[in-house]
């Protein structure tokens, strides 16, 4: 089962949804059913828009097809629970040297053959691994988790002038995409998208080791079937986290910020929180909070 390509624009006409399912037309139903039970790396192509083109920005693996319901010749190809993330850094399609990351895609030195244009594409696996390595690298004073430990062994995933050695012993994707991996790279990816700062608060405190205070929150929580998406997640200060995860705040599908009448210290609360009770988006329309996890979480958690 080889792994694979898939091109996924903001703007596709496609019904693709973050986190749970790539659709597609009949005409590559047998290239993506060979890759059930494998991995894939998802890519912007900038066709019909979208803000970061020509970029390897997430990977997931397929469970499996199915056909799309309400239009004939259409499939779905849904992943496996859990296991999309997006990159905390977007790999470029060429390298520095202006050959391509997929050497699959290269007729000569900087040209590209057709493969390029196919929606769904093969890869060879040192060419997966490469750009995983590449979208999942630490960044030491964004992506660990808040502590002042100096010995922390975490410090040591900082590793951007390694060489790429390909992956020991054919290590499993499931095993390099560890929770405390998934962990940092989506905090980084989350804590990017919102500049550092807490969405309902504003507040941005950096401590003594350069690292930003601010968590990064999943809307709908990994262990009730929500994706390591940055729409399913939001940069928020600790308070004001521990609050959202108990229910006692919540947002509209617009940005409202919702707070329960549990609370009882509101006086405090309309100090921290935004005056205007509204949530600052991300600055670019993609990395904003999907309204289907934002429902998600008014139904399931949020204390009324």
């Amino acid at each position: 089962m080889p792994k694979g390509v898939f091109i996924q624009n903001p703007a596709s006409i496609y019904d693709d949804e973050e986190g749970a399912h790539y659709h597609y037309p009949k005409s590559y139903h047998s290239r993506v059913l060979d890759r059930v039970g494998d991995w894939v790396i998802l890519y912007e192509s900038g066709k019909g828009g979208g803000s970061n083109p020509l970029t390897y920005y997430a990977v997931a693996e397929i469970a499996g097809t199915r056909p799309d319901p309400k239009t004939e010749g259409k499939f779905y190809a849904d992943y496996v629970p859990g296991s999309y993330l997006d990159f905390a850094h977007r790999v470029p399609l060429r390298r520095k040297d202006g050959c391509y990351h997929s050497s699959l895609v290269q007729k000569s030195p900087g040209r590209p053959n057709g493969i390029v244009r196919n929606a769904v594409q093969p890869i060879r696996e040192e060419d997966f691994w490469e750009i995983l390595r590449l979208g999942t690298r630490a960044d030491a004073a964004l992506m660990l988790p808040r502590q002042d430990k100096l010995d922390d062994p975490l410090l040591e995933v900082e590793d951007s002038q390694t060489p790429f050695e390909g992956p020991r012993k054919r290590e499993r994707v499931e095993t390099y995409l560890n929770r405390a991996a998934r962990d940092r790279t989506f905090r980084a990816r989350v804590i990017g998208a919102y500049g550092g700062r807490c969405a309902l608060t504003g507040l941005g405190f950096v401590n003594g080791g350069g690292r930003a205070e601010v968590q990064a929150a999943h809307i709908r929580p990994v262990e009730c079937g929500g994706p390591d998406a940055v729409v399913n997640g939001l940069a928020l200060s600790g308070t004001v986290h521990w609050m959202f995860d108990r229910g006692l705040l919540a947002l509209s599908d617009d940005g409202e910020i919702l707070t329960s009448r549990k609370i009882n210290d509101v006086d405090s609360l309309d100090r921290l929180l935004f005056a205007d009770r509204k949530m600052r988006f991300p600055e670019k329309l993609q990395d904003r909070p999907h309204a289907t996890f934002l429902r998600w979480h008014r139904e399931e958690v949020f204390e009324k």
